[in-house]
């Protein structure tokens, strides 16, 4: 791979615990390979089989379903961070929701075959996929708490506290459609709290 891998190792790492098992990222690494998406286009799109698990090393993908002609954003992934329609790519089923890039995103992908065999074969990668996804649920299980628990202010003040590149680079309407808040009732907030 001729392109700088030097995030997706550091992020690999991050999630591996086991010192002894860092001399196995290379072999992850070389499983991923580049791939540039445009603003505007599709990791997935729902009701297709999401074709990749994917690590972002720049630009910013939202995950979105459609309701009544209208975009509902479920999670926006950030730089940094690793993302799939991940149902639709384990099991080769259709996605259930689409995943689109709304800046320009340099991503380093991986195939089912190979993450199967990396899974199967690689400690190091049963180990990082393992600690991502409980990450992930706990992040889950937080969000869905704060939607049902905190007010839509609250959601906001939590989210510039623990998440403040997401207010600098996601556009408004996107912000507010992942906080469950009209564009309107967001402005007013951004104003009150500034």
């Amino acid at each position: 791979m001729n392109v700088n891998t030097k995030n997706l190792e550091a992020y690999i790492q991050r999630f591996i615990t086991n010192n002894s098992l860092h001399d196995q990222i290379p072999t992850i690494v070389e499983a991923f390979q580049h791939l540039l998406l445009k603003k505007n286009m599709f990791l997935v799109e729902e009701g297709n089989i999401c074709p990749y698990f994917c690590f972002i090393e720049s630009g910013i993908l939202q995950h979105h379903i459609t309701i009544e002609g209208e975009e509902k954003t479920t999670y926006l992934a950030l730089k940094n961070s690793a993302t799939a329609a991940l149902k639709s790519f384990t099991h080769q089923i259709p996605s259930r929701k689409n995943i689109k890039a709304i800046s320009e995103c340099d991503l380093f992908v991986i195939d089912l075959p190979k993450f199967q065999k990396l899974l199967q074969n690689n400690p190091a990668f049963h180990q990082f996929y393992y600690n991502l996804i409980e990450h992930q649920i706990y992040r889950i299980d937080d969000y869905r708490i704060d939607l049902l628990t905190l007010t839509p202010e609250e959601r906001y003040k939590k989210l510039l506290a623990n998440e403040p590149k997401l207010l600098k680079e996601v556009p408004l309407h996107y912000l507010a459609s992942f906080l469950g808040i009209s564009s309107r009732h967001m402005s007013r907030i951004r104003k009150s709290v500034k």
